[in-house]
């Protein structure tokens, strides 16, 4: 008899230490699930507050366009710098706001329909990470595009506040040296480098264990 009680006790204190947690977990808000710590930063990129700006210029005028950000998330280790992930742009998405140069630059000098995706895919980092508020840092990776790989540099601002975090880097691309299309004429040169420049936000996915 005394066994069966002590059971009986054991199941009504273990059913109410579940129903303590499903009432907690019910509390929690469902939009925003909690944040779980680990080894490294997790930046999740939002393509849809992102935005990737470029610049050429030419002996007549800059050049300016955009393009836009499909997906993207860093991983980074505070203690050793090591980084990994992707950030990875639309090429297809490239406007500079006259028609007909834009056609010439998908078809001839970027081929975005055979190359639709153009990556960046850090490996380390350089520079203090802070885990809440404003860092300068460099980060160095690899640039896929048209498919082949370019190792580059990219010195960077980055904010982290709360759930979110915003960043920005400028960086130069030789796409001519890259064994890209000259676009440019007799009358019309053209840099052999465009200039880059990234404005990133998105939603901080997990930070260290402290």
């Amino acid at each position: 008899m005394n066994l069966l009680r002590s059971r009986a006790t054991a199941l009504v204190f273990v059913a109410g230490c579940m129903l303590l947690a499903l009432t907690v977990l019910s509390a929690l808000p469902q939009h925003a699930a909690p944040r779980v710590p680990g080894s490294e930063i997790v930046l999740a990129i939002d393509p849809a507050k992102s935005k990737v700006h470029w610049t050429l210029d030419t002996t007549l005028h800059n050049v300016h366009g955009t393009f836009a950000l499909k997906n993207g998330e860093i991983h980074v280790d505070p203690s050793s710098g090591k980084a990994s992930g992707e950030i990875v742009a639309d090429a297809g998405s490239g406007r500079s706001g006259n028609d007909s140069r834009d056609k010439k630059m998908h078809k001839e000098v970027l081929e975005s329909g055979k190359y639709p995706e153009v990556v960046f895919r850090p490996d380390h980092v350089d520079g203090t990470i802070s885990q809440q508020g404003i860092f300068t840092s460099q980060i160095h990776g690899i640039f896929v595009l048209q498919g082949k790989e370019h190792k580059i540099s990219v010195p960077v601002e980055a904010e982290l506040s709360g759930d979110h975090w915003s960043g920005s880097g400028k960086f130069s691309v030789p796409f001519i040296d890259w064994g890209l299309k000259n676009p440019g004429t007799f009358f019309l040169k053209v840099n052999h480098a465009v200039e880059i420049e990234l404005e990133l936000r998105g939603n901080l996915q997990s930070l260290p264990l402290q």
